[in-house]
């Protein structure tokens, strides 16, 4: 026998999850100022990417804070819906540190608001093979650019390991009941 997935008839609009994942800066100054409004969301989006830009122009940072900064800023701009200048600071961090899985993460939520879902999975392929710090939305995101791209059992398998790795997560719950599984 074999397991068909189907969509439910009734299709709702989809939500990102937690895509915004931050990278945490070591030590104090702007750049952590950065960080924490990405983190907390302490200032408005544009706020804080100036925040950010100010850390990235004017305070000497290690190769990991400095990429974690661009990835931060692009956070915020991605929050207020700059899409290609946070792409552009993904593209950044990615050069400076290719294997931080949550730059990765936020490039394909970037990809998806833009509806480049091919990018989107690339980047989230990659940020599940770097074991990104929040796989649980990794997996979700790419079960949404799955879905988009008519890959609706891979969909619905990435939607049931983001609830694996994140139990109780409503909104994997919500996604997983919009999925009808059945045997032919």
């Amino acid at each position: 026998m074999k397991n068909t997935i189907c969509m439910a008839s009734l299709l709702l609009g989809l939500t990102l999850g937690t895509a915004e994942a931050q990278v945490m800066v070591l030590g104090g100054g702007i750049a952590k100022d950065c960080y924490e409004a990405a983190r907390f969301e302490t200032v408005s989006p544009r706020q804080g990417a100036e925040t950010c830009t100010r850390a990235i122009e004017l305070e000497a940072m290690n190769a990991g804070n400095r990429a974690a900064t661009y990835t931060n800023r692009g956070v915020l701009r991605m929050r207020a819906g700059d899409y290609d200048a946070a792409l552009s600071d993904y593209e950044k961090a990615k050069r400076i540190r290719p294997e931080t899985g949550e730059t990765w993460l936020n490039e394909g939520a970037a990809y998806i608001f833009l509806k480049d879902y091919p990018s989107a999975m690339a980047s989230l392929d990659q940020a599940i093979s770097l074991d990104s710090s929040d796989l649980h939305a990794a997996y979700y995101n790419r079960a949404i650019a799955k879905e988009k791209l008519g890959d609706v059992e891979g969909a619905y398998y990435d939607f049931r390991k983001a609830l694996e790795l994140k139990p109780d997560w409503d909104l994997a719950e919500w996604q997983l009941s919009r999925f009808e599984v059945t045997t032919n």
